[in-house]
């Protein structure tokens, strides 16, 4: 067992965060090493998450068009879906995404052990490498975790002896089974499912909750059950499943759902009950870093409770989501090199324009404060929203589900934030957090040209409500 004290800062985790602490560590003249002990380099947005999904996803979003041609006077039928095909494409466009990311990795910059790490003390890892060459123990000045999240499993009776699917199988499936149900509200399993229907699925959506997307504003949810069940999906909201067992060949759920016990079977059960930090084999304990449930606590510096070890991403963050995990990984390398100068650890993350999106159908998108969060902080504010059934472009479109809504400060007419769920939600979001990123008044908003038609000039509408309510 050897003992290498050459580093300034290591990274452990190679996915967005980690290599977004790696890149600007070395960029501030930190000497980086990065310890990744996955079998494929990329990160889970890239082999198993963002990518992955939308991928598929966009494949679901093409065949709904053929199956409503008849709507807009074309003749097209359904002629079946190829999941191999599907999952092929998946394949070649991951393989360049991940090859890029690996490229990444490997163009010298840092040193790359493929490896899991686990803490021996605060400055002390121990390395255990992929190949089975012997372990060696790494000491650095600074360390940034960053090694995402797991798919969690609840421990309902019966569900692993019946057996089960998490998002991992569904992304690689080269055959899927004609029936699902999908345990979950979050961002997961709405796209799942829509996935699952959009390529002729028969699929039931069980939530615990009595909403879908717990903390977006309850009237997303609403939109999105009508939506669904419009399409065949079938949406069990405020249930408690009691157990899971095989019947006649297939899983049978045993839940109860409004007051009374029913009882479902299908071909294959999809676990989408959001994801946890995985932490797993760290001994974050022998380096002393504190945790709050499963997530490792942080500073808005990015540092845990020993100052020279950050975290970043999905292992700490309050919402699991790309951007906001490249953003952490960066302040907390140049935070790392601050402390390394001798200087305080002065950058915070600001989740002001926290941002969140769903690529369901219809999408999901918020950012910023909602309605209860202003309500709970004791902040004034107003707010005002618009349909999409009475928006001339989202009329031409055919996709008239959902609304934009807009929350502003009563006394200064700040947009504070806004959610969005309807065609090309995730898109159409950006324009109020540009808004927001400036500071923007609802009374300055509402003067900006919009081209007509848009999707995009439905903003003008509760902007200009919100203005004519400000004090």
């Amino acid at each position: 067992m050897s003992d290498t004290h050459d580093f300034d800062f290591v990274v452990i985790g190679g996915g967005s965060a980690g290599y977004a602490a790696a890149r600007t560590a070395h960029s501030e003249g930190l000497r980086v090493a990065v310890i990744d002990g996955a079998p494929e380099l990329g990160g889970l947005c890239i082999l198993r998450g963002c990518m992955p999904s939308k991928t598929l996803i966009e494949s679901a979003d093409r065949y709904l068009s053929i199956r409503r041609a008849a709507e807009f006077g074309l003749k097209a039928q359904p002629q079946g879906v190829d999941v191999t095909a599907i999952r092929d494409r998946k394949r070649a466009l991951i393989t360049d995404f991940a090859s890029y990311r690996q490229g990444q990795l490997e163009d010298g910059r840092f040193i790359l052990h493929r490896a899991h790490a686990s803490f021996v003390d605060a400055h002390t890892l121990q390395i255990l490498p992929r190949d089975g060459s012997a372990c060696f123990t790494l000491t650095t000045r600074s360390f940034c975790i960053a090694t995402g999240s797991v798919a969690n499993v609840p421990p309902i009776p019966g569900l692993a002896e019946t057996g089960y699917w998490t998002s991992d199988d569904i992304l690689d499936a080269a055959e899927l089974p004609e029936t699902f149900a999908v345990l979950g509200g979050g961002a997961i399993a709405l796209e799942m499912a829509h996935y699952l229907e959009g390529i002729g699925r028969k699929v039931t959506l069980i939530q615990r909750s009595a909403q879908f997307l717990t903390g977006i504003d309850p009237e997303c949810s609403r939109v999105i059950v009508e939506a669904y069940e419009k399409r065949g999906i079938t949406c069990h909201l405020g249930t408690k499943i009691h157990r899971v067992s095989s019947a006649n060949g297939r899983k049978q759920l045993d839940y109860s759902h409004d007051s009374l016990e029913r009882s479902l079977a299908v071909d294959q059960i999809l676990v989408a009950m959001g994801r946890g930090p995985a932490t797993a084999g760290l001994d974050l304990h022998t380096a002393h870093i504190a945790q709050a449930g499963k997530k490792i606590t942080v500073q808005p510096t990015m540092q845990t409770s020993q100052p020279h070890i950050f975290a970043a991403g999905d292992v700490c963050s309050p919402l699991d989501v790309v951007h906001i995990a490249i953003q952490q990984g960066e302040i907390a390398a140049r935070n790392a090199a601050r402390l390394l100068r001798g200087e305080s650890a002065s950058e915070q993350m600001d989740y002001r324009l926290l941002l969140f999106g769903v690529f369901s159908h219809p999408q999901v998108a918020a950012v910023g404060a909602s309605e209860a969060d202003l309500t709970q902080r004791g902040i004034p504010h107003v707010s005002a929203s618009y349909p999409f059934n009475d928006h001339g472009k989202s009329m031409c479109m055919g996709e008239t589900e959902g609304f934009v809504k807009m929350v502003a400060h009563r006394e200064t007419g700040e947009i504070l934030g806004a959610t969005c769920v309807g065609p090309h939600a995730t898109e159409l979001i950006h324009e109020v957090v540009i808004a927001m990123h400036y500071r923007s008044r609802v009374q300055d908003f509402m003067l900006i040209p919009h081209y007509h038609p848009t999707l995009s000039e439905i903003w003008t509408y509760p902007a200009e409500e919100c203005a004519d309510q400000c004090a």
